[in-house]
């Protein structure tokens, strides 16, 4: 994966930016030593490292903004990093470049229930804020599968969902407001817990901007009071397709369950081993969760019974015991981290409509049979949101470009088919180059100019979500497309 050439003059001045740096910042806020910062050359797309020129862990608002301004005033590129768990290299570094990371902003600010709000720093993890909610009766909606590390400034930047996305959202839906802190280390206050919010929503803008547009320090984000109940059931099939066709049912319907998880047979197998959470032997299974009173649960998951019927179900199992319930969702919350224990594999994360997952589970299917490459699915499928895992052999020559084209494939089929290359992962620079596969030049060039009106200088995160061909001008210092 290609990437710009480190500027060799900010490299020569090494000692002279770490010296600024630590003339505004605490002594342990800034790493430079060369095996220290090894910490730091990837995310969690790890087959792309680069170690950066430094590396700083501020605790506050004004020791980020302190930062900024030094590296703005000093030319040095900067990537924002939260706990490094993005799987499309949305935080490699470069040589040339100083990390910024938010994992030391951990304190929680400010809990409202009257107004459904909660304040905390950006390095909080997203588990952690339902848990400071759960005494008082509510809790966080979006909840990723990396949420017990994964952290609120990368959910922000990834515009992050998970499992219960379908009924409450993505992560856009439950933001309120953010404290941002931009390229020149001037900091600004978008949003908030008031309702109306007047002007352009530059809330809506931030989230999901890949760190391009500023570092996220702070975040009111909205909470809901927990559900009376909720119950999840088992759905398994003997096709992909089939599966596939009952979430495209279920949602036709009308019924709106809290979730619909799909994990098939090859993912199935490594969960099984792993947390042994008694799913059922079958191509495939659909987790689905429905919420409200006894009542209310009752009439979802007879309304839901009936529509798995019609496609002759090898089980459907609804949950009878609160012991059941945690045990189907730690299986589908543990599966990337069961199936890391079978092999290697590239996670991608293409969305497409509900109607074509049929189609597009058969598609994969067949591709996987052409590039010779075995193929997990496991994914949202209430929204549509894939994230197919690609195994392959890291230490055989060759297997890397191998899965790589033929998750490339996997993503042009999800744009053919009316969906996007991104959900809740973000761009990075694993799907890049894929960009003009779903916008033109015009569509890039303008989202080129927003980032450069809050980013002039190109500095923050500068080689990542567009093509390195097309933003070049802008990176070279070009203020506009033309």
């Amino acid at each position: 994966m290609a990437m710009p050439a480190p500027d060799a003059d900010i490299i020569a001045r090494k000692d002279e930016i770490v010296a600024a740096l630590a003339a505004v910042l605490p002594a342990d806020a800034v790493i430079f030593d060369p095996e220290e910062t090894r910490a730091y050359e990837c995310d969690a797309l790890t087959a792309y490292r680069c170690p950066p020129l430094a590396v700083v862990l501020p605790r506050t608002t004004a020791e980020v903004a302190a930062a900024m301004r030094v590296c703005h005033r000093m030319g040095v590129k900067v990537v924002p990093r939260g706990a490094g768990t993005s799987l499309a290299g949305g935080a490699l570094p470069t040589a040339d470049s100083v990390i910024i990371g938010t994992m030391r902003l951990r304190e929680v600010l400010e809990i409202d229930t009257a107004n459904r709000f909660i304040r905390v720093q950006s390095g909080v993890t997203n588990l952690s804020v339902s848990a400071e909610l759960e005494p008082e009766g509510f809790f966080y909606a979006p909840d990723p599968s990396s949420q017990l590390a994964c952290t609120i400034a990368g959910n922000i930047g990834m515009n992050s969902g998970g499992a219960h996305c379908l009924k409450y959202g993505v992560t856009t839906n439950n933001l309120m407001g953010v404290t941002l802190v931009l390229a020149t280390g001037e900091v600004v206050e978008l949003g908030g817990p008031a309702p109306g919010a007047e002007g352009l929503d530059l809330v809506g803008l931030v989230c999901g901007s890949e760190g391009q547009l500023g570092i996220v320090t702070e975040a009111t984000l909205r909470i809901l009071p927990r559900p009376e109940g909720a119950r999840p059931m088992l759905i398994g099939f003997d096709s992909a397709e089939v599966a596939g066709e009952c979430v495209a049912r279920i949602i036709r319907s009308g019924v709106l369950p809290v979730a619909i998880e799909y994990m098939d047979d090859v993912c199935l197998r490594a969960v099984e081993a792993f947390a042994q959470a008694g799913y059922p032997d079958c191509t495939a299974v659909l987790i689905v969760e429905v919420e409200g009173s006894e009542a209310e649960i009752a009439d979802q998951t007879e309304r839901i019974r009936a529509i798995a019927a019609g496609l002759d179900p090898v089980e459907f199992r609804p949950s009878r015991t609160e012991a059941e319930s945690l045990a189907i969702w730690k299986g589908r919350k543990s599966a990337f981290g069961a199936m890391g224990r079978i092999g290697d594999y590239l996670c991608l994360d293409g969305t497409v409509p509900v109607s074509q997952l049929p189609f597009t589970l058969k598609r994969i299917g067949e591709l996987s049979k052409e590039h010779g490459l075995e193929v997990a699915n496991v994914f949202h499928a209430g929204d549509g949101n894939m994230h197919p895992l690609i195994l392959f052999n890291a230490n055989k020559p060759g297997d890397l470009e191998r899965a790589e084209a033929f998750g490339a494939e996997i993503l042009r089929l999800c744009v053919e088919v009316g969906g996007c290359l991104t959900g809740e992962h973000g761009v990075g620079i694993e799907k890049r180059d894929l960009m003009g596969r779903q916008y033109s030049r015009d569509d890039m060039a303008i989202q080129m100019e927003v980032k450069t009106a809050f980013d002039p200088g190109w500095l923050l995160n500068p080689a990542k979500v567009f093509p390195l061909d097309e933003s070049r001008r802008f990176r070279e210092g070009a203020a506009t497309w033309t």
